[in-house]
């Protein structure tokens, strides 16, 4: 086991603006003896850790780990300080996240480990895919780790956005973007067909929302981000995102588009992003909301 101290940044990411949050799967493969290196696996689909996961590497679970029993909300302070602790992350820690279906509830769990102050969080750059294709290492076994005393800050409410803060977008007339399928911005899909119980009462987008699927921002062969100009030209070229705006994406939950957010936070920089994570099952069913399809 080698000395526990914070590894280096990835130098394999300096395009981006903020390179430090993303690493290679080489560059797991090469810490996954450091002691100060958490793996946090984080699926779509919660089976897939039993299966195999990167040699190390824990499971948060979305839907038993991360979220309230009771209320639609995540955990509080102190729930994420008893999951840390758990499982022995410090705040010192250098915790990578990465999953299936391009990394998309690994940047979930990011926001959240930002919403709670954690400062050295990283995403593996394409996930369980990459990881697959080049065919590296799986293990069944279940890591157990001495618990630590862990202090949460916040929660970040400057990177999380409410109900309000959409309705005042709209009346600043500012940017929102909508991640999801184009079947779901027109109205067409009420649901996603393997999520019934996150539909709505009504179909469409948010008025004056753009239409740019979060999956846009990955390459279909291996998960990864695009590169920096690629992305540019999606958000800013394409469609007329500045980085001096404030900017709020949703989805269905908040999972694909905190993908986005990721993006435009770290990737591009973008200084004033917020996530909707009550997103299309909040509006869609609120009554008296403005829709459009």
């Amino acid at each position: 086991m080698v000395e526990a101290t914070a590894p280096a940044a990835d130098p394999k990411f300096g395009e981006y603006e903020h390179p430090e949050v993303l690493v290679s799967t080489e560059w797991v493969s090469e810490n996954l003896d450091n002691a100060n290196v958490r793996l946090v696996e984080a699926d779509e689909d919660v089976l897939l850790y039993d299966v195999g996961h990167i040699p190390g590497a824990i499971k948060l679970d979305w839907h038993t780990d991360l979220q309230d029993p009771i209320r639609r909300d995540f955990l509080d302070k102190e729930g994420f300080e008893r999951l840390m602790s758990q499982h022995g992350i410090a705040n010192e820690t250098t915790v990578v996240l990465y999953g299936d279906k391009n990394n998309w509830y690994a940047t979930y769990t990011f926001w959240l480990f930002k919403m709670f102050g954690h400062r050295d969080v990283r995403v593996m750059d394409g996930g369980r895919t990459k990881w697959e294709k080049e065919g590296r290492q799986w293990s069944r076994e279940v890591p157990q780790h001495a618990p630590t005393t862990y202090t949460a800050s916040g929660p970040d409410l400057a990177i999380r956005a409410f109900r309000r803060d959409v309705e005042r977008q709209l009346e600043e007339h500012q940017p929102l973007i909508d991640v999801r399928s184009p079947g779901e911005y027109s109205g067409e899909l009420l649901h996603m067909v393997d999520y019934p119980q996150e539909g709505a009462q009504r179909g469409g987008h948010i008025p004056t929302a753009k239409s740019i699927p979060w999956g846009t921002a990955a390459n279909a062969e291996d998960g990864t981000f695009k590169n920096r100009s690629e992305l540019e030209q999606i958000y800013r070229e394409r469609n007329q995102i500045e980085p001096e705006q404030p900017v709020i994406s949703y989805c269905r939950i908040g999972e694909r588009s905190s993908h986005t957010w990721f993006v435009l936070k770290y990737l591009l920089g973008y200084p004033n992003v917020k996530n909707y994570d009550g997103s299309w099952t909040e509006w869609g069913n609120l009554v008296g909301a403005p829709i459009e399809k």
